[in-house]
């Protein structure tokens, strides 16, 4: 079971379906549900992810926001997705709340979201440390689940698992999601190289193996 899997089964069948990508980054989820059939929006409040998005998914809209002040009125969608998004957001559980606001009833919030834990997080870890933020994004989930908010459908922890065929593969990964990340690449890169060399699993072609586990969580607004 990966992610995108997930997603489709919680959501099939996808023809028709109005969905919200929050926080859609350059548009790869948006680009997959909608050759699926769905009716994608996408939100994120980088400039630059979304005139990427535009140009990768015409058939999808996309427009400038952040996830605690969706600029959409109450149930306009069938589901909503947030991809490896929750952590980013500064208020989490506002985020939520405004997820659950624009959900059609019966719709469903998918939210996927990496722990901070695993080879990936170890080789990520010098370039920028997580831990916190991740543990908050949970913290969110847990807290509106306890606070009768959400109903939860499913949750399941599956480890994606990713390849490289050198550091500087990775590093391109992960500044491509914050380019901020490059000045501290370069001002740390003996430390970096050394976690990365590190966490990683070589693999027999040569190529360098890195795991995150990721927690999926499938909820219903109560």
């Amino acid at each position: 079971m990966d992610a995108l899997t997930l997603i489709r089964e919680a959501f099939a069948p996808l023809p028709g379906k109005r969905l919200l990508d929050i926080g859609c980054g350059p548009g790869t989820l948006a680009k997959r549900l909608t050759e699926d059939g769905a009716a994608v929006t996408g939100i994120d409040p980088g400039a630059a992810a979304l005139e990427t998005a535009r140009a990768a998914v015409p058939g999808a809209r996309f427009e400038a926001a952040s996830a605690e002040a969706l600029p959409f009125p109450a149930a306009t969608f069938d589901g909503a997705v947030m991809l490896n998004a929750l952590h980013h957001v500064p208020d989490p559980a506002s985020a939520l709340a405004e997820a659950a606001r624009v959900l059609a009833p019966g719709g469903l919030l998918v939210v996927v979201e990496p722990l901070a834990e695993g080879s990936f997080f170890d080789a990520l870890r010098p370039i920028e440390d997580e831990t916190a933020v991740r543990a908050a994004a949970q913290a969110a989930i847990a807290a509106a689940l306890d606070g009768g908010a959400f109903l939860c459908r499913q949750v399941v922890t599956v480890a994606r698992r990713e390849t490289f065929a050198a550091l500087d593969d990775f590093l391109a990964r992960v500044s491509a999601v914050d380019p901020a990340r490059a000045a501290t690449i370069e001002a740390r890169r003996p430390v970096v190289e050394a976690a990365f060399r590190d966490a990683a699993e070589r693999e027999a072609d040569g190529r360098y193996a890195l795991v995150q586990p990721l927690r999926i969580h499938v909820l219903q607004p109560a």
